[in-house]
This record gives C-alpha cells, sequence and structure tokens, in this order.
C-alpha cells in the first residue's frame, strides 16, 4: 500500500470509524449491566447507550471511600473498564471484552455521583479502541474531571454452556 493509500484510508477512517451494525438496545445493555453481581454490588447503572457510547454512574458512598475520604481508584478503574467495553459494545455487538485499558488519575474524586462517559474512538472487525472520560457530580449537577482512560475492547464468540 503506498503512502498515499494509507492517507485516504486513515481519513475515510476517521469520518466514518464504526464497522458492521449499530446497537442502540439501552434495556439490553442496562439488563447486560445488571447481570454482573460485581456492577450490582456497586449499584453501577447504565444511563446511555448507543451510537459508539455509553455512560455509567454510581452513587458514592462511604463504603467506596480509601482512607483519606476518597472515592477508592479501584472504583474508577471498574467504571472506566465497563464503560469502555459498553460503548465498544455498542458497535461490536453485545459478545466484547476488555483487551486491555490505562486510566490517568488528574484529581481525588468527591462528590455525590461518578459518572464514566465513553465512546468509541475506532471500530474495525477485531477491536476498538475507546476512551472515556470520569466525572464526578455535585448535588449541583456540576461535573469535574477527575480522570481519563483509553482502551481496546475485543469481540468474542459467546459461550453456550
Amino acid at each position: 500500500m503506498t503512502r498515499a493509500c494509507w492517507r485516504r484510508q486513515t481519513t475515510r477512517d476517521v469520518h466514518r470509524p464504526f464497522r458492521g451494525a449499530p446497537h442502540h438496545d439501552p434495556a439490553a445493555a442496562r439488563k447486560l449491566l445488571d447481570a454482573q453481581p460485581f456492577s450490582r454490588l456497586l449499584g453501577a447503572r447504565v444511563t446511555a447507550f448507543g451510537d459508539g457510547g455509553a455512560t455509567l454512574e454510581i452513587d458514592i458512598r462511604d463504603d467506596l471511600h480509601q482512607q483519606n475520604g476518597f472515592l477508592h481508584g479501584g472504583v474508577l478503574a471498574y467504571a472506566a473498564d465497563n464503560a469502555l467495553t459498553f460503548a465498544a459494545g455498542a458497535v461490536l455487538g453485545p459478545s466484547v471484552l476488555t483487551g486491555g485499558f490505562s486510566v490517568q488519575y488528574l484529581r481525588p474524586a468527591t462528590g455525590r455521583t461518578l459518572r464514566a462517559r465513553a465512546t468509541v474512538v475506532h471500530a474495525g472487525r477485531r477491536q476498538a479502541v475507546t476512551r472515556c472520560d470520569l466525572l464526578t457530580v455535585t448535588e449541583e449537577d456540576e461535573e469535574t474531571l477527575c480522570a481519563v482512560a483509553q482502551g481496546t475492547v475485543l469481540p468474542v464468540t459467546a459461550r453456550t454452556s
């Protein structure tokens, strides 16, 4: 492939990054999240799903804090992982797994609610690249960015047994 062809392909992918039929069933996404015992334990909920994006929310409770009174980083990582995967599932279908992700913590998380808002950056047949903003929300509905994440999500064949 020549360099000029590579540039054209890259430009075309930026304008039309998603392949395959999109999945836009928020009720199915909520049901899938509720099937995860750990998600139920945390009280996670899907508040937006479809068009290559997903938003998960968790109410910030005292039992989710670390020793300094901030939301534990593991809760932020959980939210990022699930939001990234659900966003990719909106493009790749419901049978997906996280291939890997990273989180950069920007400031301590405090507030009423943790909101993980993820979008698909690029999707192909073998993987989707996704990114997520992790925000805390105050009682006045003001958002503060506390972490960012990026990851890859892989389509898998669902197990029948």
